[in-house]
């Protein structure tokens, strides 16, 4: 018996030896305009890898133009802002949601529709890029799971 309580000693072990963490993102959804013609925004959530990482830029075919933003509050007042990169801390998390940052999505695609799905594109400072799908969220519609 004494050699198999060893090897299950060895394999609880190993277990918590798994992999090393890895960058990946999820989460994510477009906030469709409540006007024609003004800019939709994508939300996700980011989980650093085992080394600290830099969002750079975003992209999707859905909109002609996707830039980083977030939502700053000088004076008591909120505005929202574009930012050329997000730091990832590795092992953290970085939420991209209402009210905080996000992706600003100029000029949507007309088959851009509440319900469906379009590709989100993340390229980083270390050269990794993730693709992630986004489900389509109608302007007052609940975002996706709540």
């Amino acid at each position: 018996m004494r050699g198999f309580s060893g090897i299950v000693a060895a394999a609880l072990l190993l277990a918590g030896c798994g992999q090393p963490a890895e960058l990946r993102a999820d989460g994510a959804w477009v906030r469709l305009p409540a006007v024609t013609g003004r800019p939709g925004a994508a939300y996700f959530t980011l989980h650093g890898g085992a080394t600290a990482d830099t969002l750079l830029a975003a992209a999707t075919p859905a909109a002609l133009r996707a830039e980083l933003h977030e939502t700053v509050t000088t004076q008591g007042v909120k505005a929202m802002r574009p930012t050329s990169d997000v730091a990832v801390p590795a092992g953290g998390t970085v939420a991209f949601e209402p009210g905080g940052r996000h992706v600003m999505l100029f000029d949507l695609g007309p088959n851009v529709k509440s319900g469906t799905r379009v590709p989100l594109a993340l390229a980083f400072a270390s050269g990794k890029r993730l693709e992630i799908q986004a489900t389509i969220v109608g302007a007052g519609d609940p975002p996706p799971g709540r």
